[in-house]
């Protein structure tokens, strides 16, 4: 199968700066895939390569196929949704919408008409004579995306589209997204620093740091085993541990990653476990984070609320099954 996208060995440089270094990831046809990392991490970067805003330093990029070297972004087949929309104030929703048609040449009838059937799409109908003034930031990120979506992209780029929304929103608007992509069947590839929304919406997650992808996996695969420390880490706020600690457990002298949901915590009665102490606790509504100190090494347990715990300061003992624990691949 053809990818939808294709980077091989792809790099950008800006001076002495490495934003996008040597990276190779396939982005299959109609698949939900997030790139996922921190601020710098070359996430972006990548987003402007396939878009066509940026130019390779090196490498090659395909888009179904065909190689984007030279090709404009209005010659690319893809169309981007931006974290701050970049509507036009002085135009109302239904020009906005149009306006990518209106470029190309369309007929006046025909980009209104298919201009009021992407607003469908997006649960705005009727909204076409209001300015973006007028409209809430949900429903400015909706008319952002019919914008894109009238084009009728193969690719159908999303830079942080949801970062200027409130939580509740957010979370509507990530389901409402992922129904839309499966019912379209187009490409989406989602840009984001926020690991619950790639968790939640893509499958399969590109997680990139210093301009590197360091993982490729679907969302499962990323959380439950992480290639590296860095992945353990910043994907879930997993308990990162040494390698004496792992070798006791696993036989493996590695690093290892245990996940704060696995951890139980008992009351100290003796017995096989870790011993440790109870440093604070955290009250998360149908959760409670529990920070423990286990002979230097801390450590965080996620228990049910209302669970039965002994005060800050009292031994207790820890376990885990331990196909829970899992021997990353990499130390980085």
């Amino acid at each position: 199968m053809t990818p939808a996208v294709s980077f091989q060995k792809v790099s950008r440089h800006f001076g002495a700066v490495r934003a996008v270094d040597a990276v190779d990831l396939d982005i299959r046809p109609g698949e939900f895939f997030a790139m996922l990392g921190p601020s710098g991490s070359g996430k972006t970067t990548c987003l402007r390569l396939i878009a066509g805003f940026e130019q390779p330093t090196g490498g090659h990029i395909e888009i179904f196929g065909e190689s984007a070297g030279g090709v404009p972004p209005y010659r690319r087949n893809v169309n981007t949704v931006f974290q701050d929309y970049a509507l036009f104030p002085h135009l109302n929703v239904i020009d906005n919408v149009a306006y990518g048609l209106m470029v190309k040449g369309v007929g006046k009838a025909e980009r209104r008409q298919s201009a009021e059937e992407a607003l469908k799409l997006v649960q705005l109908p009727g909204y076409g004579a209001r300015r973006p003034g007028q409209l809430s930031g949900g429903q400015r990120q909706r008319v952002a995306l019919a914008r894109a979506l009238v084009n009728k992209p193969k690719v159908l780029l999303l830079d942080e589209p949801l970062g200027a929304l409130d939580l509740k929103l957010r979370e509507n608007m990530q389901e409402e997204l992922k129904s839309l992509q499966k019912a379209l069947g187009i490409t989406f590839v989602f840009v984001t620093h926020d690991q619950g929304e790639a968790l939640s919406m893509a499958d399969r997650v590109a997680v990139f740091n210093d301009g590197h992808v360091m993982q490729i996996g679907t969302p499962e695969e990323i959380y439950q085993r992480p290639a590296s420390r860095f992945v353990a880490d910043f994907v879930g706020s997993s308990n990162v541990l040494p390698p004496d600690f792992v070798q006791r457990y696993s036989g493996q002298r590695r690093w290892g990653s245990l996940r704060p949901e696995a951890i139980r915590i008992q009351r100290a009665t003796g017995g096989d476990g870790v011993s440790a102490r109870i440093v604070s606790t955290s009250y998360l509504g149908a959760t409670t984070r529990v920070v423990l100190d286990a002979g230097g090494l801390r450590l965080n347990a996620t228990v049910p609320s209302g669970a039965d715990l002994p005060p800050a300061g009292e031994p207790v003992v820890l376990t885990f099954n331990r196909e829970h624990l899992h021997v990353m691949e990499g130390e980085a």
